[in-house]
């Protein structure tokens, strides 16, 4: 087994625990919500080059926000390497350096998340708004 190989599986069972912090339904739903939000944002340039938005911005509810710090989590760093392996299964090519950017926010529609993206040149995470 590779060295990357293992590092993978280990963030993927980090990932699942983070994410197991979650109500039931909610770690599939957020996964998929950044898919959908991927997927709904392509720009179809030619048959072979389809681009998508690099930077998203998940806003979690205060008690799941403050349930992974609790828990030490990094929970941008698995989404982001979630949504990577996504957009490589489906052949997209970022519109720069991909990442996703976790804040709190006492304000959602649904009670628990939201999911935005953009296109940033050069993404940090001080370049998100809040």
């Amino acid at each position: 087994m590779s060295t990357l190989t293992g590092l993978e599986r280990a963030m993927e069972r980090l990932g699942g625990s983070l994410l197991a912090h979650f109500r039931h339904k909610e770690p599939v739903e957020l996964i998929e919500a950044l898919h959908k939000e991927c997927d709904d944002h392509i720009v179809v340039c030619s048959e072979s080059r389809t681009v998508v938005p690099n930077a998203y911005e998940v806003e979690l509810a205060e008690f799941a926000h403050e349930e992974l710090e609790r828990n030490g989590g990094r929970i941008d760093q698995v989404l982001t390497d979630s949504l990577l392996r996504y957009g490589e299964k489906q052949n997209y090519e970022w519109a720069g350096p991909l990442t996703v950017h976790v804040t709190r926010s006492p304000d959602l529609p649904n009670g628990r998340y939201r999911v935005a993206s953009a296109v940033m040149k050069h993404v940090r995470a001080g370049a998100f708004q809040h």
